[in-house]
């Protein structure tokens, strides 16, 4: 069975869509990726979209969801990302808060090292998940 994760900051417009993208990209089918928000954006952050677009990853197209707690049960890894976000706890589950600035509201050179930042994690989980035998 494929590993779930789940990637979940407030308004599910840039630092867990950006993470969500970046995860699908390397994960090559072989992670099962989802990203939500406990008061979701009407629309991706333009400038975490365009910091994407400039390593060809396009989530233009995707739109904010409001996080559930079917979300929550589905997923192996929760991983918030330093908003102190309220997720559903459940027993069993393996929950990680990765302290990232907030992209809102700044300019594409601004979200770069967010997004390298996002980028440097989402490899290191992905190695961990694909290379633990459990």
């Amino acid at each position: 069975m494929k590993p779930e994760v789940l990637f979940v900051c407030v308004h599910n417009a840039g630092r867990s869509q950006m993470a969500a993208a970046l995860l699908r990209h390397y994960a090559l089918g072989r992670v099962a990726v989802r990203s939500a928000g406990s008061a979701p954006a009407d629309r991706v952050n333009p400038a975490a979209a365009a910091a994407l677009a400039e390593l060809g990853l396009d989530i233009t197209e995707q739109v904010p969801s409001k996080l559930s707690t079917a979300d929550v049960d589905a997923a192996d890894v929760v991983i918030t990302m330093g908003c102190g976000d309220t997720c559903p706890v459940f027993p069993g589950k393996r929950y990680l808060d990765w302290e990232l600035a907030d992209p809102a509201g700044q300019s594409v050179e601004a979200v770069r090292p967010i997004r390298d930042d996002i980028d440097r994690r989402v490899r290191a989980l992905l190695a961990e998940l694909l290379d633990d035998p459990a």
